[in-house]
């Protein structure tokens, strides 16, 4: 039974240059996490190529002893998909292709596949869609190169091949402005949504993707947020209301960021992080047991500052505290102790001396902290609410 499952995945090999300026060990996480996109879009990783170069080649990415050697593996192994860590420009993918004996994938497209996959509502299903057509506008050359070759009746070289192109570009584009249309109407509809909730204190959920988002979202608000530990399981904006005690608050659960999320997909999901544009006080969940967390709060504090919320209060949440691992060293290391060697009390002491916003450690699947993290976010909540209202009696 097993086996007949392995044999519906696809099978995939993982490309990506190492720059003078990283470490191989940095582009080695990078591929982890490329991995697991391409698990979420249930391909199996069979193997993984990497070449050091100052710069991507321009023309076919790696160099050409490199894809030759990735192509031969490919045939030889029948791969079905090569993905690379970046985004491919169209003639990079062109040229890619024509030495691949299978399919190729970059970065973005295979993000942009997960999304399609997993967009729910006619909201979440117009933003991916749109972004889809963007990204498929200045590669549609490259889908039509078997009709160049076809001679039209006037005797010119692009004949029916290039009419079919110029008929495609037009029909793409047409949806691209239909799709921007819907958008726009269907952002009024929860512009006014946003506007008849009132006054009441607004809290977002961020953090980069399967950091354990909606496992809260759900312990908080006791709702049911679809949560599952898989990329991207959470598309739509989940709002709730929340009462702690006799204080009631907004609490919403967002898409997660990730590095390197496609431009098309920041510029058609900026109408659902509106929620987080207008939220009062962001809490910022953090994976702790990632080996790789500070890096993914850079990435999150980057994303906030692209849109426009990068000056809202923050609450930093460190959850998954059950998961975190640590290597002991050796007394007799004498080299500087790094990250992997700090125990999880020597890590909750050097965040919380050195971070700039209130902080806890937690995990939202244990309930470890979880009365303290409730406590700590009344409090928040309160004092805003007490800001805005300062006559307001009933919560004292």
């Amino acid at each position: 039974m097993i086996n007949t499952k392995r044999k519906t995945l696809e099978r995939a090999v993982l490309v990506a240059v190492i720059r003078d300026n990283q470490e191989p060990r940095q582009v080695e996480e990078f591929l982890a996490e490329l991995e697991f996109l391409a698990e979420t879009a249930s391909i199996e990783t069979v193997r993984r190529f990497t070449q050091r170069l100052p710069q991507p080649s321009s023309r076919i990415y790696v160099g050409p002893g490199k894809l030759q050697e990735i192509a031969d593996y490919c045939k030889e192994q029948e791969i079905d998909v090569v993905i690379f860590d970046d985004e491919l420009s169209p003639s990079q993918t062109r040229n890619i292709e024509q030495a691949m004996p299978c399919r190729v994938l970059d970065r973005t497209r295979l993000i942009l596949d997960i999304f399609l996959a997993r967009a729910q509502t006619a909201y979440a299903k117009t933003q991916v869609q749109l972004a889809n057509y963007e990204y498929m506008l200045p590669r549609l050359a490259g889908m039509w190169t078997h009709l160049e070759r076809q001679r039209g009746g006037t005797g010119t070289r692009g004949g029916a091949g290039e009419r079919e192109i110029e008929t495609d570009r037009r029909i793409v584009r047409n949806r691209i402005s239909k799709l921007k249309e819907d958008l726009k109407k269907i952002d009024r509809q929860m512009a006014v949504q946003r506007s008849n909730r009132g006054q009441m204190v607004r809290v977002a959920l961020v953090g980069y993707t399967n950091v354990g988002k909606s496992t809260l979202m759900n312990l908080i608000s006791k709702s049911e947020v679809f949560a599952e530990n898989k990329l991207f399981a959470t598309l739509d904006t989940t709002v709730r209301k929340v009462v702690f005690d006799n204080l009631p608050f907004l609490m919403s659960d967002t898409v997660g960021f990730i590095r390197k999320l496609p431009t098309e997909l920041i510029e058609s999901f900026k109408s659902t992080l509106d929620e987080v544009r207008e939220a009062d006080l962001l809490i910022h969940v953090v994976d702790i047991s990632h080996p790789q967390f500070e890096e993914q709060i850079a990435v999150v504090k980057q994303t906030l500052q692209e849109i426009g919320a990068g000056d809202k209060p923050v609450y930093l949440v460190f959850n998954k505290v059950d998961a975190y691992t640590y290597i002991e060293k050796d007394p007799d290391d004498l080299t500087p102790a790094t990250r992997e060697n700090l125990s999880l009390e020597e890590l909750k002491q050097s965040w919380i001396a050195k971070a700039n916003t209130p902080c806890i450690f937690l995990s939202a699947i244990e309930r470890i902290n979880i009365e303290k993290f409730r406590t700590d976010l009344y409090g928040m909540v309160r004092e805003i609410h007490a800001g805005r209202y300062p006559f307001n009696n009933f919560l004292y």
